[in-house]
């Protein structure tokens, strides 16, 4: 007896169909991997051009004995790091100085520019007659550029024809300090400037945190009795620990990276104090034209605020791992 014929036509098509991702999900059109490759293809363009190609230079500069004002730019390889280790090389006074002076103003600046945003962000979110108007005020100095803000605080910082001094000595205070050529009275007015400069964008993401938080937190914490201090660390401080996290980096990069105003309102004065890493970076390549040490002395600050940013994961994890109390 012959054995009944079925049709394996079913079968192949059930097997097709889940070869192509299953009967719930269409399967893949022949292209659409081209189609996605180029709307990648002008980002894809720029961050090369614009992000991969100056590090792979970067790094190749930094191996050379680089004046771009001569024709011979010898290989030199690990030479411009290890001058800038040295104690008795020249350039190692001046970038330790710079890195110091970089850890000084990040180190007062940042807890600052975390904090009072914080607070400004915290009064800006309640619900108030004219609380645009007074967001725009706090946003405001941030449109400006570090040229305005460097050149208008010069002015009213000037230890004689200031404002500042003479405001202060309208009220009792003392009017004669020399707020840009002395310290710590230049770093009070580096740091002061750069935070009224800031705070603004800082207060914005704040702001956008909290409207992120729900509100039946705050319920549930007001019907078991909690104090605002209480909601505050509890609800408001662990709903905020992305954005905390994502201020306190973005932060510490960009005050790491200070230049302008230390180079329009002290222009490293008094004595160097206040050259940050940036600023020596600049001067030695493109005042003194030693690009290759530039380029050495940029890739340690980089690798040193990649580190920064690796303990500030850390600690931020760490903190996201705790169960509250």
């Amino acid at each position: 007896m012959a054995a009944p014929v079925t049709n394996p036509a079913p079968a192949t098509a059930a097997a097709e169909t889940v070869g192509a991702g299953g009967p719930d999900r269409p399967a893949r059109r022949r292209g659409d991997g081209i189609v996605a490759w180029l709307f990648l293809a002008p980002y894809l363009v720029l961050f090369g051009a614009f992000v991969l190609a100056p590090i792979v230079l970067g790094i190749w500069i930094s191996l050379h004995s680089w004046d771009f004002t001569l024709p011979g730019k010898p290989f030199v390889g690990l030479d411009n790091y290890a001058d800038l280790f040295d104690p008795d090389s020249v350039s190692f006074d001046p970038f330790w100085n710079s890195m110091q002076a970089t850890g000084i103003f990040t180190l007062f600046s940042v807890p600052l520019l975390i904090v009072v945003p914080l607070a400004v962000a915290m009064v800006m979110n309640q619900k108030f007659r004219g609380r645009n108007v007074f967001r725009a005020i706090y946003f405001a100095p941030y449109v400006l550029g570090v040229a305005v803000v460097g050149v208008m605080w010069r002015f009213l910082l000037d230890r004689n024809i200031g404002a500042v001094n003479s405001y202060l000595g309208a009220i009792g205070l003392p009017g004669d300090t020399a707020w840009l050529s002395s310290v710590p009275a230049a770093w009070v007015a580096l740091v002061g400037v750069t935070v009224w400069w800031t705070l603004g964008f800082n207060a914005v993401i704040y702001i956008a945190g909290l409207q992120d938080i729900p509100r039946e937190l705050y319920e549930a914490a007001e019907i078991d009795g909690a104090s605002r201090w209480s909601s505050f660390r509890h609800v408001t401080l662990p709903g905020l620990r992305p954005v905390t996290m994502f201020v306190t980096l973005v932060t510490i990069i960009a005050s790491a990276n200070m230049f302008g105003q230390a180079f329009i309102m002290t222009n490293g004065a008094p004595a160097r104090e206040t050259q940050t890493a940036i600023f020596y970076i600049a001067e030695t390549g493109l005042q003194n034209f030693q690009m290759g040490q530039a380029a050495a002395a940029s890739w340690i600050l980089t690798l040193a605020l990649m580190l920064l940013s690796v303990v500030v994961f850390a600690v931020f994890r760490a903190r996201g791992e705790v169960e509250p109390s």
